[in-house]
């Protein structure tokens, strides 16, 4: 699975600027509600929050992988968001987050979502596809670089 085969040009999002976890949290769920309006984003946000609870989402290195899991769901939806300057995330390694690779997934699909994970962390340990997600300007630029 390509992680360009998930993502769609408008959920690719460069040079946002949030201060905190709970802020970045609060904005991917308003930009999971526009791609998938029939949820409630409150809702996205309860089931992202849930997931932090269980443990941080932060793998590492500067990124993050928060995930929600909702029975409304039918397909998986990735979004990547890059923040101007990393912030406090409680990341395994103690280090601020400045990259998010946030996921909605079916309720019950727990291979597929395996899977995705899998992908996506595959190419974050890529260090020059992440200095170039870093480095994206725009958000067109960001999906482009997603695409590739």
């Amino acid at each position: 699975m390509k992680l360009s085969a998930l993502i769609s040009k408008d959920c690719s999002k460069a040079a946002v600027l949030f201060s905190s976890k709970k802020r970045i949290l609060e904005y991917i769920s308003e930009l999971a509600h526009q791609q998938l309006p029939d949820l409630d984003q409150h809702d996205i946000l309860d089931a992202l929050l849930a997931r932090e609870k269980l443990g941080s989402t932060g793998i590492g290195k500067g990124v993050a992988l928060p995930h929600g899991r909702m029975a409304a769901v039918d397909k998986v939806l990735v979004m990547v968001l890059v923040n101007q300057e990393a912030i406090d995330y409680d990341a395994i390694d103690n280090r601020p987050v400045d990259i998010f690779v946030a996921l909605i997934v079916p309720e019950g699909d727990n291979q597929t979502h395996l899977q995705t994970l899998a992908a996506i962390a595959d190419k974050l340990r890529d260090k020059e596809f992440c200095r170039m997600l870093r480095q994206a300007q725009s958000d067109e630029q960001l999906f482009e670089i997603l695409s590739s």
